[in-house]
């Protein structure tokens, strides 16, 4: 039970609202020197790909921190071999899964498109292009807005360089795919209650709804650190605050997902419309949501595709779960085996589910998982 699907049952938060992308490049972790060069240029627009609201900058400082100490060279090669490991063990789940549930048909491979603008852009990240074709990871380089027309038509000219991804999926629609997999669990004979859980115990879970007695799984995205306190855990999760705004889908005439990475914002294709959304805003669960972020990208989106229309949009804010060197928390809260973590995969939850979900059942089953678990144990920053 996710506290944030407690009202209205599954796909009522982030599971509804996201880019819908299997992204199975991104292998290197947020926390990292190149974010910290970069960091201080975004934060001083408060609309720009990463921000903290004034109002939350001191009670997220303790997790800068983290963060921070996660980004040394030495941590930033560890966290990126985990990550590959994840990524290559989800990868290789996703489509079995999906076969099994009978929801292959949602599946879509049209790729990734990552746009540069000028060749300075473009030269400074052929180091992170080398590392991924050192992991086997398929793209091809487009040096002119000419042969990025070939896969995209309709960019400005200003991006002059692109890199094709053909690997990185995505799903028909992220909403549609999660009511499907409930209606799939429920079918197979499980049972979905709509419920606010409150507390973990050692031998359940209190909810509104009643206690429940047996093997918890946490998983309940960026609101776990708050259940895990409730067993006396703290757990350094944060809340990535991401928006979109989702358009009609003549809104244009989009082949395939278009990352404007030096903007912090994607534009994809799904069948509720074309979703323009992404960035970070380091904001916590409590504070409203700031649209006018969502309006950025929208306006920056119709400079760069010029025959975006930009009218009859529907904006959304949702939460990321994130942890401070950008792996999940999967295996057992500390102190607390009665209870299994699997949460804060930050931007790359749909990307991982799949691999998590059956680390989650060989550990439920006393199976050894198919990857070292010991750089995403909930502990790791205990101490």
């Amino acid at each position: 039970m996710c506290p944030r699907d407690r009202a209205r049952g599954p796909a009522a938060g982030a599971s509804a609202g996201n880019a819908g992308a299997f992204a199975f490049t991104d292998i290197f972790p947020l926390a990292s020197p190149k974010i910290m060069r970069k960091a201080p240029k975004w934060l001083l627009d408060p609309l720009g790909p990463l921000s903290v609201p004034p109002s939350y900058a001191l009670k997220i400082a303790p997790w800068m921190w983290k963060f921070w100490r996660a980004c040394s060279p030495a941590k930033v090669r560890a966290s990126t071999v985990a990550q590959t490991a994840m990524m290559d063990y989800s990868k290789a789940a996703l489509e079995p899964a999906l076969a099994r549930d009978g929801l292959t048909h949602m599946l879509r491979r049209n790729g990734q498109l990552e746009v540069y603008e000028g060749e300075a852009a473009f030269r400074a990240s052929l180091e992170g292009w080398d590392a991924r074709a050192e992991h086997g990871i398929a793209f091809n380089h487009l040096m002119s807005p000419a042969e990025i027309a070939e896969i995209q038509p309709g960019i400005a000219p200003r991006f002059t360089h692109a890199t094709f991804t053909p690997g990185w999926y995505s799903i028909s629609d992220p909403k549609d795919y999660t009511l499907a997999l409930a209606d799939r669990f429920r079918a197979n004979g499980g049972e979905i209650v709509i419920a606010e859980a409150t507390a973990l115990t050692d031998d359940g879970v209190t909810t509104t709804a009643g206690h429940f007695k047996g093997r918890v799984v946490l998983a309940a995205g960026a609101f776990s650190h708050l259940l895990a306190k409730t067993q006396g855990v703290s757990i350094p999760l944060e809340t990535e605050r991401g928006y979109n705004t989702t358009l009609p889908a003549d809104a244009f005439d989009l082949k395939v997902q278009i990352t404007f990475g030096g903007h912090g914002f994607v534009v994809t294709t799904m069948n509720s419309g074309i979703r323009v959304g992404g960035a970070v805003e380091l904001g916590g669960l409590k504070l409203p949501p700031n649209f006018k972020r969502s309006e950025a990208m929208l306006t920056k989106a119709a400079q760069f595709l010029p025959a975006l229309k930009t009218t009859g949009g529907k904006q959304w804010m949702g939460f990321r779960p994130s942890m401070p060197d950008s792996l999940p928390a999967i295996g057992p809260l500390p102190g607390h085996p009665n209870t299994l973590c699997a949460f804060g995969h930050g931007h790359l939850g749909l990307t991982q589910s799949a691999g998590t979900a059956q680390i989650v059942a060989d550990l439920l089953t006393g199976q050894t998982p198919a990857i070292d678990l010991a750089p995403f144990s909930p502990a790791r920053f205990r101490g």
